[in-house]
């Protein structure tokens, strides 16, 4: 049995699907703790849609989707939050707006680009056959790059997590912390398309954290909670992936689901 279990580890798709998985596992709930905690979590579906029109772009035009995913993700956080402080427009209309206008750009650019392509459907889903050592390289180093800002600005995330008001009068620049929180996110999006693909990338982003939450412990051991939640979900939903042969994104987000369950 042990033999047999450890057969996954003799294919190099699957050793980098791991590894990007575990990376992403851990860097998603850092930032679904506060998305979660400020009532913030529809901006990882945002997000993940305007991602997938950046896919649909780099396809198009025979650019790397992952590359362009992240950029049309992070300028379009910002623009979101940007608008929103603007108070032209509530928060959740401006998320709204977003996540409507990138599907329908994606559909026509998908269009354009004669039709639903199997590429575009592991993109949708995530797949790790479409993970590659550069893919890898690319999440570790955004990955790290998000890591440290959490650590920078820490304090300031959690004070307006709780108390944006108190913070602002306390000289927090909640403006600046606001941005930094809404980038983080899209690159966050971003990192888990590869493996849970644009359509499920919420799920990851969010239902850990959730799930922490249901043990009432206090800030810090509920993030290492769902952090052992998420790492649990990617490494147990990929290994189902493999034998029981199912998308891996799905496995990883039905069995984060089935943790929040049981919890």
């Amino acid at each position: 049995m042990i033999y047999i279990m450890l057969t996954i580890f003799q294919y190099d798709f699957i050793v980098r699907g791991i590894e990007a998985g575990i990376m992403i596992g851990a860097i998603a709930p850092l930032i679904g703790i506060f998305l979660v905690l400020r009532r913030y979590a529809l901006i990882a579906d945002t997000l993940a849609h305007v991602s997938l029109a950046g896919v649909a772009v780099g396809l198009l035009f025979a650019l790397n989707p992952f590359v362009t995913a992240i950029a049309s993700a992070v300028s379009s956080s910002i623009a979101v939050e940007r608008l929103r402080l603007s108070k032209r427009v509530y928060a959740d209309s401006a998320l709204s707006i977003f996540l409507s206008g990138s599907l329908a750009l994606a559909l026509v650019l998908i269009g354009m680009a004669r039709g639903f392509r199997v590429n575009l459907f592991n993109y949708l889903f995530g797949s790790i056959l479409t993970v590659t050592p550069m893919d890898v390289y690319i999440i570790l180093a955004l990955g790290i790059l998000v890591l440290l800002t959490v650590i920078a600005f820490y304090k300031e995330l959690v004070y307006i997590t709780f108390d944006e008001e108190s913070a602002q009068v306390a000289g927090v620049r909640t403006r600046l912390i606001n941005v930094i929180l809404v980038v983080l996110a899209a690159l966050t999006v971003s990192l888990a398309i590869p493996i849970v693909g644009t359509l499920l990338i919420a799920a990851l982003i969010v239902v850990p954290v959730v799930a922490a939450i249901q043990l009432r412990k206090g800030f810090f051991a509920t993030v290492v909670a769902a952090e052992c939640i998420s790492i649990a979900s990617v490494m147990a939903g990929i290994t189902g992936s493999f034998y029981l042969n199912i998308p891996a994104g799905s496995a990883i987000v039905l069995t984060s689901i089935l943790l929040f369950i049981f919890i």
